[in-house]
């Protein structure tokens, strides 16, 4: 009878330690935390970082990317806690409206959250355990930078794009609003902020200032004051996106899958290392003439060295450069003379030629016109003017590394 009773205690303290168990497991204690539409909102909200795994179960890239992402969320979630960071998944098939409020298009999907708002920029960096911690951790970095003398504003880089903040002090709702913009747009300009007496005599007491300075080594804009609300979020933030992502951008090798993944022609211009002038001459001519087009096509520079490829494609060299080429994903465009660019009517009157035509959405869509008889420069005599193939398709999203859901490139 004692055995038995020693037996049925053994078994009811087995059982009690299973319930405590399951009652106090929590989904955030290991792996990755599914949101479902009832609780990403709640999340996003109460946290400062959010980096969530969009993913479909029958992906196999998914499948090889989940013990991987589950890893990297326990090794954060033991550092961070959770109204920090929290490295969140959703089964796209399951959670379809999510899917489609975030603009999902390929499998996996890594989108990064930061005080409620979307980052510019997807994660696409290497996909290790390593990689995703030390990526939290930079993003958790302040983007900010303090300066204790108003000298030291005169040797920030002259080749990147700035905010400026003059403030009395940081405990104030102006401050907060700069700070989180900062942090969503830390990728596209430095933010440098001064306080108290460093900056009295550049604003007013209690009336905070910010300004924006371009990147004059490579463009001919001017200093900026904001004239709108610190206070209001969305009209700062406007304001500074406007000035921090540029009409004209340089494509590298790091952003060129973000670029391409945006759908639009690509307007180039192919330079040597260190021709600025260049550079500020094709900028002031996009701005000028060619504005109205931004929503029809990207303008874009590239260093004629790291982008030897496509330059060998358009059977063009170093020694031949600047040059200025469209690629419309389908093909290459090369433009006979880079002088034509001095003479802004005939330049952008054909480009918006080609853009109104339908010529550049019909070889988007639908390869190029059998009729087309757009000279190509460095085909001989009597050769077919038939354009070469797009090098920068290739630079897209790969089907090595995500199931794409559309292939229109």
């Amino acid at each position: 009878m004692g055995l038995l009773h020693g037996l049925t205690s053994l078994k009811f303290t087995v059982f009690l330690h299973i319930c405590i168990s399951f009652s106090c497991y929590r989904p955030t204690d290991s792996g990755a935390v599914s949101l479902t539409q009832s609780t990403i909102d709640t999340t996003l909200a109460t946290s400062e970082l959010v980096v969530i795994n969009f993913y479909a179960e029958w992906c196999r890239f998914s499948n090889i990317l989940a013990p991987i992402f589950d890893e990297a969320a326990t090794k954060v979630a033991a550092e961070f806690p959770q109204q920090q960071v929290v490295m969140g998944k959703v089964d796209c098939d399951k959670e379809n409206s999510i899917a489609t409020r975030f603009h999902i298009t390929k499998y996996p999907t890594l989108k990064v959250i930061q005080n409620g708002q979307p980052a510019k920029r997807e994660y696409r960096g290497q996909r290790s355990v390593d990689a995703f911690y030390n990526f939290v951790k930079k993003q958790l970095e302040d983007p900010i930078k303090e300066f204790k003398e108003l000298n030291e504003l005169k040797n920030l880089d002259t080749k990147k794009r700035i905010i400026i903040g003059f403030f009395d002090h940081k405990d104030c709702p102006e401050y907060n609003t700069f700070r989180r913009v900062a942090t969503t747009l830390k990728d596209d300009c430095q933010f440098h902020v001064g306080f108290g007496s460093v900056v009295q005599q550049m604003h007013p007491p209690n009336q905070p200032i910010v300004v924006f300075r371009p990147d004059v080594a490579l463009s001919n804009e001017r200093d900026e004051t904001y004239n709108g609300s610190l206070t209001s979020y969305d009209e700062t933030n406007i304001w500074m996106s406007e000035r921090c992502i540029p009409l004209v951008r340089e494509i590298t090798f790091e952003n060129a899958e973000e670029l391409t993944e945006e759908g639009l022609p690509f307007l180039i211009l192919f330079h040597k290392p260190n021709d600025e002038a260049i550079i500020k001459r094709f900028k002031d001519i996009v701005y000028n003439d060619l504005i109205q087009e931004k929503q029809n096509i990207n303008f874009l520079t590239a260093d004629g060295e790291r982008f030897a490829h496509p330059l060998h494609h358009l059977g063009k060299g170093q020694d031949e450069l600047p040059l200025i080429a469209i690629d419309s994903f389908r093909h290459m465009y090369l433009f006979p003379d880079i002088k034509d660019m001095e003479t802004p009517a005939n330049y952008s009157s054909s480009l918006r030629y080609d853009l109104y035509s339908g010529k550049l959405h019909r070889e988007f869509h639908h390869g190029p016109d059998p009729n087309e008889v757009l000279a190509i420069e460095h085909k001989p005599s009597g050769a077919p003017t038939t354009p070469p193939e797009s090098t920068f398709k290739k630079l897209g999203p790969s089907k090595n590394r995500y199931t794409l859901l559309r292939d229109e490139l």
